[in-house]
């Protein structure tokens, strides 16, 4: 039958690739550099408690979706897993979650990216320009994807290779040349937090500490479904508070905090004020670094997809394979959907204060999916787990078990707690409105809900992926 045919990832990935795959996708010099702005604004000084606060939740997320991969390999992630846990409703509407998170974080990748090559360059920023730009890396990103999840892994590599040298150059520099902290820094207090702003910039920081989940949505394309995927993320996770914490120190430092908070590029800034000779490499490493976060996005968007259009909530085209083994269309459309984004608001400047809304929903999304994951996980733990599947580690002893739950209700409370004050504080400190913009796409969601229970008789599935070793191949 061809459905069982198009289903077949090949699985080419090592730990090496999905460690690669995840530290990448986090884009920690894009993402200070094209964030950092939005960060200083909302939280001033106050930038590393926000992520700091933000992290704590997302690491015990590492663990969980390690556990989770360990159970329910699967190229759909936390879909597939709400799937097999809470059932087709609730997966269905988390669905939409990673389908709104992922999706509306690519427009705003593209167009920094052309804007930063186009600095790079020394050309106008005009809007023909920009999408000239736009265009090319768009094109790239589907190229690199789909040549096969092997080839955009070592493209991956050299890109991150660069990355990681950039960082060292800045810990080196940075803390090298430490000094007094220049004037219009901003003091830091622990009793003077503004909390209000803390909250705000934990939603625009989950937008740059998320990505690490990307060796998940790779699970069907590991050597070893059910033992290397997640570790990636772990390794992820960890890297990009190490990242962070190692990064924003120095720029609240070295840099005035109005200037980070009316700058486009932050990066760029701190290099002109630290070590202006260096500012031609620091553009090519946060244009290294955008290009990467482009496609590694999008990877995990198609493979959500790739997963929904297996198990019929989405069409069936999404399933279709090239000769790499890539999902062709599940990675074309999502770039051509967003370049019609990007092209709408270069050319019609009354849509930008809309998309500007939408597109900054996005962290809301993202952070909805990590407190969907928590839900899955306490509910496996508590009441699913033997119902579910039959444990086939018993490794696993009742102690990390208990950690584990204990992990998913914190995460569940924390990012709950994050998502009610975002609601509350948005639309004073990102944009009046925002609040409503996420309401009516989380009606939307249930609305999408409510049209798949009414086609129930096209028979939705769920694809249980098993390994070589499970079906008994040699």
């Amino acid at each position: 039958m061809k459905l069982t045919k198009v289903r077949e990832l090949r699985q080419v990935l090592h730990f090496n690739d999905l460690s690669s795959l995840s530290i990448s996708s986090v884009a920690p010099i894009f993402s200070v550099a094209a964030a950092g702005p939005a960060m200083a604004q909302a939280a001033g000084v106050d930038v590393p408690i926000a992520i700091l606060m933000i992290a704590i939740p997302f690491v015990l997320c590492s663990w969980i979706f390690l556990s989770l991969n360990q159970h329910f390999p699967n190229a759909g992630g936390s879909y597939h897993w709400s799937r097999r846990i809470l059932g087709r409703n609730y997966s269905n509407f988390q669905a939409w979650i990673v389908l709104m998170a992922y999706f509306w974080s690519i427009p705003p990748i593209l167009l920094p990216a052309a804007q930063f090559t186009l600095a790079a360059l020394g050309a106008p920023s005009t809007s023909f320009n920009s999408l000239l730009l736009a265009g090319f890396w768009a094109l790239f990103a589907a190229w690199v994807l789909l040549q096969g999840a092997a080839i955009t892994a070592r493209i991956t590599q050299i890109f991150l290779f660069i990355e990681v040298i950039s960082v060292l150059f800045m810990a080196v520099l940075g803390y090298g040349h430490w000094g007094p902290a220049v004037a219009g820094t901003g003091k830091f207090s622990f009793l003077h937090i503004h909390w209000a702003g803390v909250v705000v910039c934990m939603v625009v920081a989950a937008t740059i500490v998320d990505g690490w989940e990307i060796d998940t949505y790779a699970a069907e394309e590991s050597h070893k479904p059910r033992h290397t995927p997640g570790w990636g993320g772990v390794v992820g996770a960890c890297s990009v508070v190490a990242y962070y914490l190692l990064i924003w120190p120095l720029l609240l430092h070295q840099v005035p905090l109005a200037g980070l908070q009316q700058s486009s590029d932050s990066l760029g800034l701190w290099t002109a004020q630290v070590a202006p000779t260096f500012v031609p490499w620091m553009r090519v490493a946060v244009i290294a670094s955008t290009a990467g976060s482009l496609w590694l996005t999008t990877f995990i968007l198609s493979r959500a997809l790739f997963a929904m259009g297996r198990d019929r909530i989405m069409p069936d085209s999404f399933t279709l394979l090239n000769r790499a083994q890539a999902p062709r269309w599940a990675i074309l459309v999502p770039i051509a959907l967003s370049m019609l984004i990007v092209m709408t608001q270069l050319f019609f400047p009354s849509t930008r204060s809309l998309f500007n809304l939408v597109l900054s929903a996005a962290g809301f999304f993202l952070v909805a999916e990590f407190l969907l994951d928590g839900v899955n996980m306490a509910y496996f733990l508590s009441r699913g787990h033997h119902h579910v599947v039959q444990h086939q580690y018993r490794q696993l002893s009742r102690h990390r078990h208990l950690g584990l739950f204990l992990a998913s209700i914190f995460v569940v409370l924390s990012l709950a707690s994050v998502e009610v004050l975002f609601l509350y504080f948005g639309p004073q400190y990102i944009a009046p409105g925002i609040d409503k913009t996420v309401l009516v796409f989380l009606v939307l969601g249930i609305g999408y809900v409510l049209y798949l229970r009414w086609r129930r008789h096209q028979h939705q599935g769920t694809f249980i992926f098993e390994t070589v070793e499970e079906n008994g191949v040699s």
